[in-house]
């Protein structure tokens, strides 16, 4: 059983901003699957069904972002997950717009979803880091996040989702190492 967390904040105010995305992601996946993500369970939306044959526990923890190991932490531990079968999707202004990057392992890169998780589970699981750009020059990094995506980046944005999406179901079908070789190397949108 593999558990796919999407990272964000909750509430209407948060739902189609850059830092969301994480979240955007995990919908389209259990809208694929047929999945509801609407079980509240440990701090976190949560909801399972089958990508690639394999079982898979979606998650979209419900505290802001930066305290989202405990619902991580609390969900593997009810579903005896493994770490190696977490996948955790999330946000990189340090990565273009409309790309991504699949990674295990790893430093938190400044991400404060990530380091929670990293402090409660440890630094040993899957990321797809998902390319929300740099903000403009002098406008402060939090705000960026936390604004709506600009009209260019909307008509892109459901392409870069699929993608997104495609590079977690391929990682719970053929992990990490051969996810990364396909997704690393070329645009998503």
């Amino acid at each position: 059983m593999h558990l796919v967390v999407g990272l964000g904040n909750p509430g209407a105010r948060y739902s189609r901003t850059r830092h969301n995305v994480g979240f955007l992601v995990v919908e389209r996946l259990a809208a694929r699957v047929g999945a509801s993500v609407e079980k509240k369970l440990f701090g976190a939306l949560a909801g399972d069904g089958s990508l690639a044959g394999t079982k898979v526990m979606f998650a979209m923890p419900q505290q802001f972002m930066n305290v989202s190991g405990q619902p991580v932490a609390s969900l593997l531990g009810f579903y005896k997950i493994q770490k190696d079968a977490l996948v955790v999707v999330q946000d990189d202004m340090d990565i273009p717009f409309g790309r991504l990057r699949v990674r295990a392992g790893g430093g938190h890169g400044g991400h404060n979803g990530i380091r929670d998780i990293q402090r409660a589970v440890g630094p040993d699981f899957v990321r797809v880091r998902v390319g929300v750009g740099r903000p403009p020059e002098k406008m402060d990094p939090a705000d960026y996040v936390l604004s709506a995506w600009t009209p260019a980046e909307s008509k892109e944005l459901d392409s870069v989702l699929d993608t997104a999406a495609d590079a977690v179901e391929s990682v719970v079908r053929v992990g990490v190492t051969q996810t990364m070789n396909t997704f690393n190397a070329a645009p998503s949108a």
